[in-house]
């Protein structure tokens, strides 16, 4: 049986982009205070404070986010299941015309119509007239739960690398180990969702880099060994 990585969508969206997220914010927040500061501490302090934020801000947005689309099918569906209630014929004709368009012949397209209703008519018409179907439904809860795990797994990579690091060298160890995270995140990202590993990683570095060369330079702007 060939293997569908559509099925992977929801939480793979969802487990990257905290990873990403993770990874790349809390890299460019110790490089900006880095560039600002030469004592290891507030690094060290900013980052963690930056890791527990963000793992809680991404996870309550995700959670935000993927209930309003939740909410918006639920509201679809019993709309749908009122139309089908008091409009069956109307509904069956609906779901016949999409069929059609399609390609099905109009004789075909209303005969697999009725079949499909007969079985379960607001499934069809979730499926085919909605879009929407039991693999790709809106899960709030599994969408934040993966984005704030993903978000700690990644941040505390350069977290830990703020820890061990040379101090003095700092930002530019943060940034090769961080674009190293973001390489390796790109082309698991990509192997997991069966895509182009190379475009999938060029995003992921080109983005990363221009996020953390942004914070350095605030920091360097606002740095207290400047003056």
């Amino acid at each position: 049986m060939e293997e569908h990585y559509v099925t992977r969508s929801g939480w793979l969206r969802a487990s990257i982009l905290g990873a990403n997220d993770g990874i790349l914010s809390t890299a460019s927040l110790i490089i900006g205070v880095a560039a600002a500061s030469d004592f290891r501490e507030p690094i060290v302090l900013a980052g963690l404070a930056g890791l527990v934020a963000g793992a809680f801000s991404m996870a309550a947005g995700e959670y935000v986010s993927v209930s309003s689309q939740s909410d918006i099918e639920q509201a679809d569906l019993v709309r749908e299941q009122k139309e089908l209630t008091e409009e069956p014929e109307e509904e069956l004709l609906e779901l016949a015309k999409i069929y059609e368009d399609r390609g099905l012949d109009k004789a075909l397209a209303l005969e697999v119509a009725t079949q499909l209703m007969k079985h379960n008519a607001l499934e069809a018409h979730a499926r085919d007239e909605l879009g929407i179907n039991a693999i790709m439904q809106a899960k709030p809860l599994q969408a934040a739960l993966a984005s704030g795990a993903a978000f700690i797994f990644g941040g505390i990579l350069p977290l830990i690398a703020a820890l061990l690091l040379p101090l003095s060298q700092m930002i530019y160890f943060q940034y090769l180990f961080a674009l190293l995270f973001l390489v390796i995140l790109g082309t698991v990202a990509a192997k997991a969702g069966g895509s182009s590993v190379l475009k999938a990683v060029g995003r992921i570095t080109f983005w990363g880099t221009v996020a953390m060369a942004g914070t350095a330079y605030v920091g360097y702007l606002f740095g207290v060994n400047a003056a």
